[in-house]
């Protein structure tokens, strides 16, 4: 049974680089281990010791998440496509603080030098922001 797997750059280190693997397997645990042992490590990053997904992991069955097949219980099926994706998080907002304290040197100098933490510089700038509103 073939199984095509999408690897996300991230990992591809453990893939010797390759966008695309085939892996075989019923679930997608039994996939999961058939890559292990062809691809060291790379279940270690998708699993938790409690032996759960890791949350900042997301995986598709032939565009489904697999959270709504079953995780790790997920059937397949020769011919299948799985991806993994890396969990994004943030948003316009974040990036908006970020790019202003980078833009500040004031704040950048700051943060760097630990005169007061990171949040706060965020704090601050989104103050400023809503202010400018």
């Amino acid at each position: 049974m073939a199984i095509e797997v999408r690897i996300p750059t991230i990992l591809r280190s453990y893939t010797g680089g390759a966008k695309v693997v085939d892996g075989t397997g019923d679930t997608l645990a039994d996939l999961l281990t058939d890559l292990d042992s062809r691809h060291g490590g790379l279940r270690g990053r998708l699993i938790t010791d409690a032996g759960t997904l890791h949350r900042f992991v997301n995986v598709y069955v032939n565009d489904e998440d697999v959270r709504f097949l079953g995780a790790l219980d997920a059937k397949l099926s020769d011919g299948d496509s799985v991806t993994i994706l890396p969990a994004v998080a943030g948003g316009a907002f974040g990036f908006a603080a970020a790019a202003a304290i980078s833009s500040h040197s004031a704040a950048a100098a700051a943060v760097s030098s630990h005169n007061i933490s990171p949040q706060s510089a965020v704090d601050a700038v989104a103050r400023d922001a809503v202010a400018a509103r």
